[in-house]
């Protein structure tokens, strides 16, 4: 019986050659060797692409790591690695790093009113004009994304919620909150206020994404639809 590894690639069965394997039964299905040979494409004349990404992880012990310290001049020492091969392989491995670090990044967790308010502060202290902004937030309530979705006069700024909804959807929200600022220093909302948060609420019941929240900015405070069981 011969390996599958003394065969080219397109001579495997189907089901064995790393592309097609990753889509048959997913990506945690292959080895570090195959996901490697992807990255590379081919071998050479005498050696599969497969063969040659162990062959690159057994100089490095078969440690990731290891092989992330490697230059684009150590990895063309390999026969069979050019430069573009060695730049897939960096990319790829650079590409993972930054991953590892972005996951150790907590995303900030709205439990109250006050927590949207203070973490909008900064984006509306000082202000002389009204600007609406939405915090879209995950199931857990951590915001995903804050986006300033409108910008006005001193009295009011025009809010389009279809806009609100469509950037919920492109982030994947479970949930909002809307948040604009009166410059007057005024917490009492408005007739328009009023209905408008009624408004988005509908429509936001409607796409199964709540509204959990409306809160009015002023440098010295806010006022909270949901605390005041306007919501």
């Amino acid at each position: 019986m011969y390996s599958s590894d003394n065969l080219s690639i397109k001579q495997w069965a189907e089901e064995d050659r790393p592309r097609e394997k990753l889509i048959i039964k997913g990506k945690a299905a292959l080895s570090e060797a195959e996901l490697i040979a992807i990255l590379i494409g081919s071998g050479t004349p005498k050696i599969s692409a497969v063969e040659l990404a162990k062959t690159i992880l057994a100089a490095t012990g078969n440690d990731l790591n290891a092989l992330a310290k490697l230059s684009l001049a150590d990895l063309k020492k390999f026969n069979g690695i050019g430069e573009a091969k060695a730049i897939s392989i960096i990319s790829a491995l650079e590409l993972g790093r930054r991953r590892r670090e972005t996951e150790f990044v907590k995303k900030p967790k709205v439990q109250s009113s006050s927590d949207a308010y203070y973490y909008l502060k900064p984006y509306l202290m000082d202000l002389d004009h009204e600007q609406f902004w939405v915090l879209y937030l995950n199931r857990a309530n951590q915001i995903l994304k804050p986006e300033m979705v409108s910008a006005g006069g001193v009295s009011g700024t025009v809010v389009d919620a279809k806009l609100i909804f469509k950037k919920a959807l492109d982030v994947l929200a479970s949930n909002v909150i809307l948040v604009h600022n009166h410059p007057s220093g005024n917490l009492k909302p408005s007739a328009q206020d009023i209905e408008l948060t009624k408004k988005i609420k509908a429509a936001g019941q409607t796409l199964d994404i709540p509204v959990l929240d409306h809160i009015i900015f002023t440098d010295d405070g806010y006022f909270s639809f949901a605390d005041e069981s306007m919501m």
